[in-house]
C-alpha cells in the first residue's frame, strides 16, 4: 500500500508541483488544502500518513496546525516546509513537537529519516 499524503500550501502552483513529484515517487496524494483550518478538517476526514505542511499560511500557520494535530492525537506524520531558513523560526520551531524542518542552500529538504524519504539517500540541491 502506498503512503498517503495531504499537501497544505496556499500556492496552487506549489501544490500542483508537489503532487506531481510525490505521485512520480509512488505516493498517493489524497487531498490538498490552501490554509490551516482546511488542513485540520482534511486531516480529520482523510487521515493521511503524511501531511506536507507549509509554515506560512493565510489563517493558521503551519506550527499552529502541527501543534493542534499533536493535541488531538492525529497519527499523521507532519513535514513542515518553508522557503525561509529554518533558523528564522527560532524557538517556535523547537517548541513544535511534531516538526522536522531541514534547510540546505536555497531549498528546503526532507532528509533520509523523514517519512517521505524512508531509507533513501539524502536529496541534493537540484533534485528538487
Amino acid at each position: 500500500m502506498r503512503p498517503t499524503v495531504l499537501i497544505v500550501d496556499d500556492h496552487a502552483e506549489f501544490r500542483d508541483a508537489a503532487r506531481a513529484l510525490l505521485q512520480a515517487e509512488g505516493f498517493e496524494v489524497v487531498g490538498e488544502a490552501a490554509g490551516g483550518v482546511a488542513a485540520l478538517e482534511e486531516v480529520a476526514r482523510l487521515t493521511p500518513d503524511v501531511v506536507l505542511l507549509d509554515v506560512q499560511l493565510p489563517d493558521l500557520d503551519g506550527f499552529a496546525v502541527a501543534e493542534r494535530l499533536a493535541a488531538t492525537g492525529a497519527t499523521s506524520d507532519v513535514v513542515l516546509i518553508s522557503s525561509r531558513e529554518a533558523a528564522s523560526y527560532g524557538p517556535r520551531r523547537r517548541r513544535t513537537r511534531r516538526c522536522r524542518m531541514d534547510r540546505h542552500s536555497d531549498q528546503t529538504l526532507m532528509t533520509s529519516d523523514d517519512p517521505l524519504h524512508g531509507d533513501r539517500p539524502e536529496p541534493q540541491v537540484g533534485d528538487w
